[in-house]
């Protein structure tokens, strides 16, 4: 094939259709020998069509190949004799089914491709939906629905996560946090290694070589925390040949029942910052997606928070430099997302050296300018059931001989390692469950709720499942005892802290009565009312906020709210402030009460001055 081969543009890296051909822009030295290499159809090339050093700019080559047409096009790039798929590829081909082992071969090739972007929104623009109404559920898109009973291709994919949606907004969900979505290589292929020039090829048998030939079932990494390509959503996640417009329509859905999507994005050390950067603008403006949870030690978080394209971009990360809480914002979008919250709760929920002052300062934990992110799980340990069902990890089944996953879990097992059919403990591990839940939602920061702890899900203690592509791994959908219960119990919750902004404030509490309402914002009581500090050897504290400090919807100052917990195994009491004028205190919620936890109408409180808290349980009342 004979084209035309111009200069290209510079400045916009990957594949460029346009009017009379492709452009294609790349990194390479001048001195490097580049080729763009094409193929067809059956994956044999097609021609080659060299990419002079004169078109270089830096390091960065461009060429204009007039007369190629962008459709159904596949390509890779040489440089120096080596193969080099394109990192800035919107499609990639080779990798369209989930778990391919003939990835493994020696010559299977993977190449860059197009797949037309156009979309017609149907959503005018993204929710933006403000901090403090948040709520977070994270999901795995294949996990999320390969065990659901349904069979047929939607299974594991971005079609099937948009049909559960009705599903997640009635749970209560804001936002829903996808984990990598973009194309990375799940199959663990072992690195072909070069022997050294004395060893005369042959000699070692294959599999010791490493050649990846190896017949064995070569591992999942079902997770997908590893380098990827990351302009080009995974293939294997859609049930049509457009992937692309299958994620457009899944955020385009999400955004037209006034929820978010956030992207969760790993970078490995050595990745080049550049490209980070233009990831996330890409996939914020050509996905409209809502935000990025980024992982990884050397992300360009200050860059990536103060880049004015991404300014309306919610950006979740372990942690957020000191210079950037003080810049003011018309739209906060930062976020703390990192184990705090988890590890503070977890001790104190099971008796493992916890504080009731670091617990209270967890949940009035508030930035008016970052955001935090609480949760008591997430895919990377055990699940909420798993948490008060397992003492130690299982993790045997990935491989490791259980060395992989962390051992400091802060778990418990309620008394038995594992299921039991001993009622004792299955009560035991449902308070325990019910307890967490409400710590997480009554807490002022974005609650977050993993994927199916809201359904019992258990991964047997297996607390590092990235390799699970099995019933481990995937989230077990089907009724069980209890189950329907504490979905309900999650929407009343959602449901509760929508209703009262108080709980939620957007901006940090100040523990006093900054505005003379008559109390203070946030106080807490023990023994008696308004008495200072908290007595960690009691287990149990009461907090009350005052509602004139938030305005519901309705335009009208909220209720009093009172929060009561009690982390001892035996029963406490806790004073409850008096009220002024003709107001009381009604019971709504007590966690206590088995799977009524909330009351089916409030209740007057029998006693206006003291409330009992049961073993291990949280009540809640408001006055009014």
């Amino acid at each position: 094939m004979n084209y035309t081969v111009t200069e290209g543009n510079y400045l916009r890296f990957g594949l460029q259709s346009v009017k009379d051909g492709v452009i294609f822009t790349f990194a390479g030295e001048k001195e490097d020998v580049c080729e763009v290499i094409l193929y067809d159809r059956s994956l044999k090339v097609a021609g080659r069509v060299e990419a002079p050093a004169a078109f270089c700019r830096g390091a960065v080559r461009s060429v204009y190949i007039h007369g190629l047409k962008a459709d159904h096009l596949l390509y890779n790039y040489e440089i120096n004799g080596e193969i080099v798929p394109d990192p800035y590829a919107s499609k990639i081909a080779g990798r369209e089914k989930w778990d391919d082992a003939r990835r493994a071969e020696c010559d299977f090739l993977v190449c860059g491709s197009f797949e037309e972007k156009e979309y017609e929104w149907q959503s005018a623009c993204c929710p933006e939906i403000p901090k403090n109404e948040m709520v977070m559920y994270k999901l795995h898109v294949r996990g999320f629905s390969m065990d659901s009973g349904k069979k047929g291709k939607m299974r594991g994919t971005f079609a099937a996560v948009e049909e559960r949606i009705p599903y997640l907004k009635a749970l209560g969900v804001t936002t829903v946090e996808l984990m990598p979505v973009y194309e990375f290589e799940e199959i663990e292929i072992p690195k072909k290694q070069k022997l050294p020039g004395y060893i005369p090829q042959g000699s070692i048998p294959e599999k010791e070589a490493g050649s990846g030939t190896d017949k064995e079932k070569l591992k999942v990494n079902y997770w997908g925390y590893t380098k990827g390509f990351y302009f080009a959503p995974k293939a294997s996640y859609g049930c049509s040949k457009n992937v692309t417009r299958e994620l457009k329509h899944l955020i385009d859905a999400l955004h037209q029942n006034q929820m978010e999507c956030v992207m969760e994005m790993y970078f490995e050390q050595e990745e080049n910052q550049n490209l980070i950067m233009d990831a996330l603008r890409y996939w914020a403006t050509e996905f409209r997606v809502d935000g990025f949870h980024l992982i990884g030690e050397n992300v360009p978080i200050t860059a990536i928070a103060q880049d004015l394209f991404l300014r309306r971009s919610k950006i979740f990360y372990q942690y957020i430099p000191e210079q950037l809480w003080k810049e003011k914002e018309n739209y906060p979008h930062l976020f703390v997302y990192n184990d705090e919250y988890l590890y503070t709760g977890r001790k104190l929920l099971n008796h493992q050296g916890g504080s009731l002052f670091e617990f209270g300062n967890q949940q009035k934990k508030q930035n008016k300018t970052v955001g935090f992110v609480n949760f008591m799980a997430n895919n990377n340990g055990f699940t909420l059931a798993d948490l008060f069902s397992y003492c130690e990890k299982h993790n045997e089944a990935n491989g490791e001989e259980n060395a992989d996953g962390s051992n400091y879990n802060f778990s418990i097992n309620c008394g038995t390692e594992g299921k039991t059919s001993r009622k004792y403990v299955k009560e035991l591990r449902r308070k325990h469950l019910y307890m967490a839940l409400s710590m997480v939602f009554f807490a002022q920061g974005v609650p977050l709720l993993l994927a199916g702890d809201e359904a019992l899900n258990s991964q047997q203690g297996n607390n590092n499942a990235y390799c699970q592509d099995n019933k481990t791994g995937w989230i077990n959908w089907k009724k069980s005892a209890g189950m329907e219960a504490l979905q309900k119990f999650v929407q009343k919750l959602a449901i509760f802290r929508k209703a009262h902004p108080v709980i939620r404030k957007a901006e940090p509490m100040h523990l006093n009565d900054y505005q003379h309402k008559g109390c203070p914002d946030l106080s807490y009581h023990s023994d008696n009312a308004w008495a200072a500090g908290l007595p960690e050897e009691k287990g149990a504290f009461g907090v009350m906020y005052c509602g004139d400090y938030a305005v519901n919807d309705a335009g009208e100052p909220d209720d009093m709210v009172y929060i009561g917990y009690n982390f001892h195994t035996g029963v406490n009491e806790l004073a409850l402030p008096k009220l002024a004028g003709k107001k009381k205190w009604y019971v709504v919620m007590d966690t206590a009460e088995q799977e009524h936890a909330f009351l089916p109408e409030e209740k007057l409180a029998e006693n206006q001055h003291r409330i009992t808290v049961r073993p291990q349980s949280v009540v809640l009342l408001l006055g009014k």
